[in-house]
């Protein structure tokens, strides 16, 4: 201090010799210096060790969330299933798969910040903070597990995670941080709170960072494992918390994925019958439960009411010999956006032994497709029951699914073995081979059942020809229901067809018997000139007074003729007859077409619709 004051007094008499006697400085503002340093160091890893390291943690769920939710919605979880992966090799594999990639996420998340000196990583002990994050990961994982089960969209589900953690952060930084620092806060509530996984992972990084913060000023080791027992310390409770969460999630999640999702549904107390399958004879009683569907079997045409009947029996005297069996299959998707809802598949009884090809035929959106994605898993019908070898599509769906085989044999009865095909990439193939590839993937395995939808579509005539040999080979000791929009297809594979339109079986038959219960006309068609016309109809009506013409021009002329008044040889005999009265340029007699039978079945059945 004197120092200074010297200092003052001889600068003021140099100031005076410059300026003059009157001229002086003022120095009421100044200080003591130098200045001993003040301790005031900011570790600034410790300011943002709760909010921000919680956001960078919780990045991980989105990701489980969505990968998982996108294997639901595109179906590829069922497919999986159809092959052969079971739920606990497929739990196994996937958990497996995102523990990994969440343990190398957080072993990058410390040694980052352990390499830039951060306090928040170097002073706690290394091992405790492994224990909280791999503890963490764990219980995040088996969350995502379980709310994958209530999403069907992926964007639903990333739009909902990611304002999860969003929200986590926030409330966590500026709401649950405030009830730990404040002393006069029930711990008790604390501990409730901490249920919460986001609270619980925000209260261990909360820890963490006052361990460094307090450690870097004193100059102590930061967090260690006695430090636990300290009762102002939450890591304990915290760790405890999230071991148990993890364990009791990790079974709800299995649970509700066995219960609830598409592709299982077993029964709510599956685990307490040891997971037996339930036999056919078991649901018997099933087929007596038909007062609701009275009027519908009444105006049942006598083929479709003889199939119904045919599956009751079944049901109440079953046998290993029908494949496939359902009884008053139902699905309806209710009304949505003011639109009435709508029937996809409507009472349906079907019964199709092994060894037969069931082919379906029906206009876009008869039902068809709905109907095939109820039996395989897809879509669980809204009422009804449907067996597969004698097992319930809705609780046994595990059991139906068959396991994989011999790629090499399915894939040279299709050509695609040799010339390279089978070593390209399927997503190189053409469309007509890719055709080919599903048809082979669905014959792996030796499955007894096998679900075709359109496999002809696309093909060149050589292609298809070879296709419909490996169907008819295949139909020899498995039951094949098979939809197609081909009416050749259908009559060179089918052994019954049954035609679907407005969601409900119209009739039901082999080909034969439909075109003669449903056709009962020849195509009678003469070509002569253009003056003989009027002697080729008194030809016809003298054959039958019931022919209908549906044709004329130009001399020639077509004749719808009932089977029951016509006979073939007569029809030949008047052609010879008139052969020697006029000049007959061209004549032909054809048979119903099951094109002609599907258009008069479809045509009736929406006229119906219409009137009622």
């Amino acid at each position: 201090m004197i120092t200074s004051m010297l200092c003052m007094q001889i600068s003021n008499a140099y100031l005076q010799f410059l300026r003059g006697p009157g001229t002086k400085m003022l120095f009421e503002f100044v200080k003591e210096m130098p200045k001993s340093e003040t301790p005031f160091r900011i570790e600034i890893a410790s300011l943002l060790g709760g909010l921000f390291f919680t956001w960078v943690v919780l990045q991980l769920f989105p990701v489980v969330l969505t990968s998982l939710v996108y294997e639901k919605q595109q179906k590829l979880r069922i497919m999986m299933k159809m092959h052969g992966l079971g739920d606990g090799p497929y739990w196994m594999i996937t958990y497996g798969y995102f523990l990994a990639l969440s343990v190398i996420y957080m072993l990058c998340f410390v040694t980052f910040g352990s390499v830039l000196g951060l306090k928040f990583f170097t002073l706690n002990d290394y091992s405790i903070q492994f224990v909280f994050y791999f503890i963490y990961i764990n219980l995040q994982i088996t969350l995502a597990f379980l709310l994958a089960s209530f999403f069907s969209s992926v964007k639903t589900a990333t739009v909902t995670a990611y304002i999860g953690i969003f929200g986590t952060g926030l409330l966590s930084g500026f709401l649950f941080q405030f009830f730990i620092q404040d002393s006069s806060f029930p711990r008790g509530w604390i501990i409730f709170m901490e249920l919460y996984p986001g609270f619980a992972l925000y209260r261990g990084l909360y820890e963490f960072a006052q361990s460094a913060t307090s450690g870097s000023n004193v100059g102590t080791d930061g967090m260690r494992w006695h430090d636990l027992s300290d009762s102002a310390n939450g890591m304990k409770e915290v760790l405890i918390i999230m071991f148990a969460e993890w364990i009791v999630v990790l079974f709800v999640a299995y649970y509700i994925d066995q219960v609830f999702s598409t592709g299982s549904g077993k029964r709510p107390l599956f685990f307490l019958k040891g997971f037996q399958k339930k036999p056919l004879s078991s649901c018997k009683t099933l087929s007596i439960q038909r007062q609701g569907s009275k009027v519908l079997v009444q105006m049942e045409k006598p083929d479709v009411m003889q199939e119904r009947e045919k599956v009751e029996q079944l049901l109440l005297e079953p046998t290993i010999d029908h494949a496939i069996v359902c009884d008053n299959l139902k699905k309806f998707y209710p009304g949505r956006d003011g639109n009435p809802g709508k029937f996809a598949v409507r009472e349906l009884s079907l019964a199709v032994p092994r060894g037969e090809c069931f082919g379906m035929l029906g206009p876009n959106g008869a039902g068809k497709t709905s109907f095939i994605s109820m039996m395989i898993g897809l879509t669980k019908p809204t009422s009804g029951a449907a067996y597969v070898q004698g097992l319930d599509i809705k609780t046994h769906m595990d059991g139906i699914y068959t396991s994989m085989g011999a790629v090499e044999e399915s894939l040279k009865s299709l050509n695609l073995f040799h010339g390279g095909v089978a070593d390209k990439q399927s997503g190189k193939y053409s469309g007509g081979m890719k055709r080919r590839l599903s048809v082979a993937i669905s014959l792996i395995g030796d499955p007894k059942v096998v679900y075709m939808d359109e496999p002809g579509t696309g093909l060149d005539p050589a292609t298809r020809k070879c296709l419909w040999n490996v169907i008819r080979l295949a139909k020899r000791d498995r039951a094949i229901i098979l939809t197609t929009h081909s009416m050749e297809e259908a009559e060179a594979l089918c052994d019954r067809l049954g035609i679907f339109v407005n969601a409900s079986l119209q009739c039901i038959g082999n080909p034969k018997e439909l075109k003669a219960r449903y056709g009962g006309i020849y195509v009678f068609t003469m070509t002569t000139s253009s003056d003989h016309e009027k002697d080729v109809e008194n030809i016809v009506q003298q054959l039958t007074p019931n022919a209908n013409k549906i044709y004329h021009l130009s001399g020639t002329q077509k004749f719808e003729l009932p089977k029951e008044d016509v006979k073939i040889a007569n029809v030949f005999r008047a052609v010879e007859v008139a052969k020697r009265n006029f000049t007959v340029v061209a004549w032909g007699l054809a048979d119903t077409t099951l094109e002609d039978v599907f258009i008069k079945v479809a045509r009736e059945a929406h006229a119906f619709d219409t009137l009622s």
